[in-house]
């Protein structure tokens, strides 16, 4: 006899929004605060990433504890990323035993050992720092903050478990201050900031997702693709929001069809890849269509590499896969009057998908 799915869904109702303490269409600023106790069990992060001038991606994440053991106790750490225009990637993080840490809970102030983000919704400070290199970002926001109804997605017959998303600050200006190995650089670019947190970990709750996000001339996109696990039938969650000139034109994921396309194996994480995607969004007053098209692999690891000793071993035993890629290429945007294209627009873009279960039958 098939096993029945467990019901899941993106929280949209007026008892969920009650029960959450939030208002429809209105993100406040204790909705980035800490939202989680720090104990075992729930997990939370907040993530910065950043299109430099140059052509360097920044990224800078402040963890609560590792994704991957969330039933742990506190643990946090922070991490800076750097891929640079030539293809080097650099990375480094700041995780000791006991270091100290603070976040408030009627804002976003998190302190990590020296590093730190900081800010109101609309202006942030993020600073990156250990013995190897350091980084200052500043962030001016040009979209107000938005989230997907509730930001929750629920899992179970009574929403026991659920995973949280909050893009406060959709797009940005960045000014960002850069030293590695003695050498200070300077910086001006694009920058995005969410927060993200949940009651159980991610790979029991969520199969795969895309993830994207691409400014384009007056245009700013945040595009997202999820997919649940097998016990919850693979459920799928759309994502998406097209704002334009700082206002959000375009974010009821019912009108949205997402499209992979040209898929391939990856030979270094053995999961299927998508070279290209598409998300058409249509509610029939507005016509939009924003496609990603893969032109190289950034990052790719099997995620049991983070892994050590006993939990390795473990992961091993269950067959655990999990694996993450980022992309870098481009993102086209059409609009369309009619049947006819508009407006068209180009622009590089940097993309991921995480994979946490087994790729579905």
């Amino acid at each position: 006899m098939a096993k029945r799915t467990i019901p899941s869904g993106l929280g949209k109702t007026a008892e969920q929004y009650a029960r959450l303490g939030l208002e429809k269409g209105k993100v406040e600023q204790r909705e980035d605060g800490q939202r989680t106790h720090g104990g075992p069990g729930p997990y939370e992060w907040w993530y910065l990433d950043t299109h430099l001038d140059d052509g360097t991606s920044l990224v800078l994440v402040f963890y609560t504890k590792r994704m991957m053991t969330p039933e742990k106790p506190l643990a946090p750490y922070a991490t800076i990323d750097l891929d640079y225009p030539d293809g080097r990637h650099f990375e480094e993080r700041l995780e000791l035993a006991d270091i100290p840490f603070s976040a408030e809970k009627d804002r976003c102030e998190v302190h990590i050992g020296p590093c730190y983000i900081k800010g109101n919704l609309q202006e942030y400070e993020v600073y990156f720092e250990n013995d190897v290199c350091s980084a200052k970002v500043s962030l001016k926001s040009n979209v107000p903050p938005w989230r997907p109804e509730t930001g929750h997605i629920f899992f179970g017959e009574q929403d026991e478990d659920f995973f949280a998303w909050l893009p406060s600050v959709p797009e940005g200006d960045v000014i960002a201050e850069i030293t590695v190995d003695g050498k200070t650089t300077h910086h001006t670019g694009t920058g995005y900031h969410d927060h993200n947190w949940g009651s159980i970990s991610m790979m029991k709750l969520m199969n795969h997702w895309y993830w994207g996000r691409a400014r384009l001339g007056d245009y700013r996109v945040i595009s997202s693709y999820i997919y649940g696990e097998k016990k919850y039938g693979y459920e799928e969650y759309p994502i998406f929001l097209l704002a334009k000139q700082g206002e959000h034109i375009a974010d009821d994921a019912a009108y949205l069809m997402f499209s992979p396309q040209d898929v391939f194996i990856n030979p270094e994480t053995g999961k299927p890849v998508h070279n290209r995607l598409m998300y058409d969004y249509n509610d029939g007053e507005k016509h939009y269509r924003i496609t990603y098209q893969r032109e190289s692999n950034i990052i790719n690891f099997k995620m049991i590499e983070q892994l050590k000793g006993i939990q390795r071993l473990g992961a091993k035993l269950i067959g655990f896969n999990g694996a993450y890629h980022r992309f870098a290429g481009k993102v086209k945007l059409e609009r369309f009057e009619g049947e006819k294209i508009a407006e068209t627009l180009e622009a590089p873009a940097i993309w991921e998908l995480m994979y946490f279960g087994h790729e579905p039958k």
